[in-house]
């Protein structure tokens, strides 16, 4: 019983922690963010198979990586050299219905992911494509040309999002 007890404060620590961190924490894990996600475990577990009989240095330990992450999130976002050194930028791989090999070959992304998303956009052929970019989060983003400008993201203009 005891050991349930611990994983229910532990779990309710761990979920206030980041829910007090915010959505743009944990919305789109950098590879900053899903190496604290993957830390979290190691720190708690001495206290979860009560190595740890206060379970304080555990919590104490949550507390001072889910700290971390907000002042290096606060960092990021007063510094641009900061941002530059530990975010990507996005990278343009399809330009006015054309593969840019260098950047598609630099980022390793296939034509198949490429027509993936063309075909997510409701969009049927690679010319019809005046932009693919492949976004800071991994998601590749199409800009339709202009004659398909009604087109986004497989919905039309007048359609409301849900």
């Amino acid at each position: 019983m005891e050991t349930v007890i611990r994983v229910a404060i532990i779990y309710l620590f761990i979920v206030l922690g980041l829910r007090v961190l915010g959505k743009r924490e944990f919305g789109q894990l950098s590879p900053l963010e899903l190496v604290t996600l993957l830390i979290i475990p190691e720190i708690v577990s001495e206290s979860l198979v009560r190595e740890d009989p206060s379970m304080i240095n555990g919590l104490v330990a949550v507390c001072t990586l889910l700290v971390l992450v907000y002042l290096f999130s606060l960092l990021q976002h007063q510094s641009e050299a900061v941002e530059k050194v530990f975010s990507s930028s996005p990278t343009v791989l399809v330009q006015s219905g054309y593969y840019v090999d260098t950047h598609m070959n630099q980022e390793r992304v296939s034509p198949g992911e490429i027509f993936d998303a063309i075909h997510e956009a409701g969009l049927e052929r690679l010319e019809q494509g005046k932009w693919a970019i492949l976004q800071s989060d991994g998601k590749i983003t199409i800009v339709p040309q202009e004659a398909d400008r009604n087109v986004v993201s497989g919905r039309t203009r007048r359609e409301p999002i849900e």
